[in-house]
């Protein structure tokens, strides 16, 4: 029996289509320095049958990977793939949805296009490449991860092992000559509406129906290209404790009637601002302050590096972030793939999502400076409709930091709908870099502190107050560590005792709470990390570190402190 194909889901939830093709699985590789460079070639590599075997879409520097190299800059891959009879006549789109960092790709020996950017998704419409029969797909990754192009934690000076190449899914999606290519969604709670956005073709019409279950509640047509909006007269707020997600089913007719295109999405109805509660800026969440509670969550796992070994791994860093009684994750340095969001959208979490860092922003500005620019709107852009996502944090602790408050205003700009964090712990700096400090703008005055949380941010007139990691308490579990050196901001010797000095730092966030005005605060970290051992969990996730029951009690009783917090709002 064949090996099964690995995350085989369908991997776009917000623009879903009945009918897809996996290509997830065994690809022929050629990589490593030896190898033809992979940076914009014009032709193919040809493929001997003897060529090694890799698994997409795990980096080849991972065990599921089934090559298990170091670093690689140059990496071909080749498959073959035949096209169901049923996708004849129509229009066929190659989809990736992230592949590290620069791709060029082939099909049948031709060169179909490139892309450059190593944390968003990008397709091809191959259409006109097509033979019948077997077709021969090469992608080219280059990835020279010299700290020029975002890159994380997985960069020149981030602390974990590289990753490289393909690392998300890639797919195949058959549509008529005039489908919907993008759809922006927004959730308007107090005005009652959904907002709609599509792309399309010129001179078709959308129709927008929204449905709870089987039940249409509303519709509404437009036109693609110009926004419309579909009123919701008794709308579900989202929100952790009650995730309600609404389905949306999208028909584009042409103008006679006919129909073109039909897919489903989802929407959440919510809205975040900033507003003042007891004289105290605050976040609030569909009009109320909500603590935010969360950990800081770098997904990576010991096998897969920076992509989950499965579905069921992906959703079980939510599900745990859940039963540990907390409502926030800060997707630190990465991103994931669409399903991750699509899980946090439905089993109700809040995401704070972090913009990968430049490593050497002052070096070939012109080209390391725009990339940061463009990668950072191209992800905005692929994660829009996520109600789960309420904060973008475009830079971290000065981290290949550069016109900060320019940046932090120019993302609040483009996404008014949401908060911005311009700088999370603008208080540290790499040794390396100038700290550029407090932007002075953005909606959160946030500081980092370890252990912590004593002296956390004070909220000012316009910046409510964010503790955006704190923590980072260590514990050794002897048979679940990386095999180097571990270490951690501080230690304690056995689960108990971790598990009261826990409740005892979130005693004192309650008390900044109250008293000084804290809205947010992020513990380090979800898993223990390669040579990191501040995880509440172990990085194989087989052990939990803290008891997980009183784990939950002190985390609810924090934030069910901060909603009694409200007397009045200004």
């Amino acid at each position: 029996m064949a090996d099964p194909i690995p995350l085989a889901e369908y991997p776009r939830p917000q623009l879903q289509r009945s009918q897809w093709l996996c290509l997830n699985g065994t690809w022929n590789y050629q990589g490593g320095k030896a190898v033809t460079s992979a940076n914009n070639p014009t032709t193919a590599l040809p493929f001997p049958t003897t060529t090694q075997k890799i698994r997409v879409p795990y980096c080849p520097e991972s065990v599921l990977s089934g090559i298990q190299r170091k670093q690689e800059i140059n990496m071909w891959y080749q498959r073959s793939f035949t096209l169901p009879t049923s996708w004849k006549g129509k229009q066929i789109l190659l989809h990736f949805e992230a592949v590290d960092h620069q791709s060029t790709v082939f099909v049948n020996g031709q060169k179909v296009g490139s892309h450059a950017g190593g944390y968003d998704a990008f397709s091809f419409d191959i259409t006109a490449l097509l033979a019948p029969g077997a077709n021969s797909l090469v992608v080219a990754a280059y990835d020279a991860n010299d700290g020029r192009t975002p890159s994380g934690k997985n960069g020149p000076r981030g602390d974990y092992t590289f990753s490289s190449g393909i690392w998300q899914t890639v797919w195949l999606e058959p549509v008529n000559k005039e489908y919907i290519q993008s759809l922006r969604l927004l959730p308007d709670l107090a005005g009652k509406r959904l907002k709609l956005d599509v792309k399309a073709n010129v001179g078709t019409r959308v129709t927008a129906v929204v449905l709870e279950g089987k039940k249409e509640v509303a519709r509404a047509e437009g036109r693609p290209g110009t926004a419309f909006s579909v009123p919701i007269a008794n709308p579900k707020p989202w929100s952790p404790d009650s995730p309600f997600l609404y389905d949306v089913k999208l028909t584009l007719t042409a103008a006679n009637g006919q129909v073109l295109d039909e897919v489903m999405s989802y929407a959440g109805m919510r809205d975040v601002n900033l507003g003042k509660v007891n004289g105290v800026v605050r976040p609030l969440l569909n009009g109320q302050f909500v603590m935010q509670l969360g950990l800081l969550d770098q997904g990576y796992w010991p096998d897969g590096i920076l992509t989950a070994p499965t579905e069921e791994a992906l959703k079980f860093d939510i599900e745990y972030t859940k039963r540990a009684g907390y409502n926030l994750i800060r997707k630190h340095m990465k991103t994931e793939p669409q399903r991750f969001y699509y899980w946090a959208d439905k089993l109700g979490l809040l995401v704070w999502q972090d913009m990968p860092a430049i490593w050497y922003p002052n070096e070939d500005t012109l080209s390391t400076r725009a990339a940061f620019r463009s990668e950072l709107k191209a992800m905005m852009d692929d994660h829009y409709n996520s109600p789960s996502i309420i904060c973008w944090v475009p830079f971290n602790e000065n981290w290949g930091a550069f016109d900060v408050a320019t940046i932090t205003d120019g993302v609040k700009q483009y996404d008014p709908s949401r908060l911005v964090n311009g700088n999370s712990g603008f208080n540290n700096n790499p040794s390396y870099q100038k700290a550029y400090g407090d932007p002075k703008n953005g909606d959160f005055v946030d500081t980092h502190i370890y252990v912590g949380p004593y002296k956390a941010s004070e909220p000012d007139e316009n910046r409510a107050a964010s503790l955006g990691e704190f923590g980072g308490v260590g514990l050794f579990v002897r048979g679940h560590m990386w095999p180097v050196e571990n270490n951690a901001y501080a230690y304690e010797p056995t689960k108990l005792a971790l598990t009261d000095r826990y409740v005892m730092l979130l005693d004192q966030v309650e008390q900044l709470m109250r008293y000084r005005g804290l809205s947010v605060a992020i513990y380090t970290q979800t898993t223990d990390v390669e040579h990191e051992v501040n995880g509440v969990l172990t990085y194989d996730r087989e052990v939990e570190k803290m008891d997980t029951d009183r784990i939950r009690a002190v985390n609810q009783a924090v934030i069910q402190a901060g909603l009694r917090l409200v007397v009045k709002k200004e």
